[in-house]
């Protein structure tokens, strides 16, 4: 006896607006965590973990910088726990994987290779936003290390987001669209709504926009990265205003992908160290009134290709 089967009934038409993140499966390659000379303990898939057993306060040995240089590169943002180090000694760290570099829009600490993020109820944070650090110079920063001084009483975390992992999760179409294309990065954008306009205007000669591919290649990894963040990126060359803006507000959006992110919350004498040529990251902006104060070192990079 055969039975009869129910007509299809047909759905309506329901679409979602374009250009915006899907749900289902996200690639996600695992980091390596073979480590000896320390504890690495990961906080999300594939980005943030928290390293126990390093006294920064002391002289890095060869061999622990190389392994440190490694869980860099496996977790694009590693976490230290409890350092009691001063400014120098931040500094003496950094300076084991390059020259510092400074930021003449931000206040210094003790040193001009120091900048100091001294939030309060009459200076809030402003760094609320996904961005890649000073993507306006011609050779970005390799990595920052950042130590927090004092910590409001809830709030102020910091999330990183893996933009290798962003670029791998592009539908096919988008990534050999963006192949080859260059995007215009500029300080303006970033730092005009808070900044003294005379201080802007002395530099606009000594940072002039400059270009940079959309799609870098890591050069240490040669994993390729999404390279353009909403703070600096202005536009992609050779697309008409309305197509470049459409094209950034996507790529921009993969950033918020929670697949993709660690979130970090901060006690007194917490430190990152992140590789910029990997992330983005956003401070969250949500303990205001209260005091939050941190300084950062920035290691010197090489131009993206």
């Amino acid at each position: 006896m055969s039975v009869e089967l129910p007509a299809r009934i047909p759905l309506r038409e329901a679409v979602t607006p374009a250009d915006g993140l899907l749900e289902g499966p996200r690639i996600l390659r695992e980091p390596q965590n073979d480590f000896e000379l320390f504890t690495l303990r990961p906080l999300s898939r594939v980005i943030g973990a928290e390293i126990d057993g390093v006294d920064l306060a002391e002289p890095l040995t060869p061999a622990l910088r190389e392994e440190l240089n490694r869980a860099l590169l496996e977790w694009k943002v590693i976490f230290f726990r409890d350092q009691r180090i001063t400014s120098a000694q931040q500094r003496a760290f950094a300076a084991n994987w390059g020259e510092l570099e400074t930021n003449p829009f931000i206040p210094k600490g003790d040193d001009d290779a120091v900048t100091r993020f001294e939030r309060t109820a009459a200076m809030p944070g402003y760094e609320n936003i996904w961005h890649v650090d000073v993507t306006w110079r011609p050779a970005p920063a390799l990595g920052s290390v950042l130590r927090l001084i004092e910590v409001p009483p809830v709030g102020g975390d910091t999330l990183w987001a893996d933009m290798a992992a962003a670029y791998d999760n592009l539908p096919e179409d988008v990534r050999a669209r963006i192949d080859g294309l260059t995007a215009v990065h500029d300080y303006l954008p970033g730092f005009e709504r808070f900044s003294d306009p005379a201080l802007l205007a002395r530099w606009q000669d000594r940072f002039p926009p400059v270009e940079h591919p959309v799609v870098r290649t890591h050069p240490e990894t040669g994993r390729r990265t999404l390279f353009v963040n909403q703070a600096f990126t202005t536009h992609v060359v050779g697309l008409d205003r309305d197509e470049s803006d459409r094209l950034l507000r996507y790529l921009f959006l993969q950033a918020h992908t929670p697949e993709f992110q660690v979130r970090f919350s901060w006690r007194p004498g917490s430190v990152a160290f992140w590789d910029n040529r990997a992330t983005q990251h956003y401070a969250v902006n949500d303990y205001h009134p209260h005091v939050r104060i941190a300084e950062r070192v920035a290691i010197a990079g090489d131009r993206p290709y």
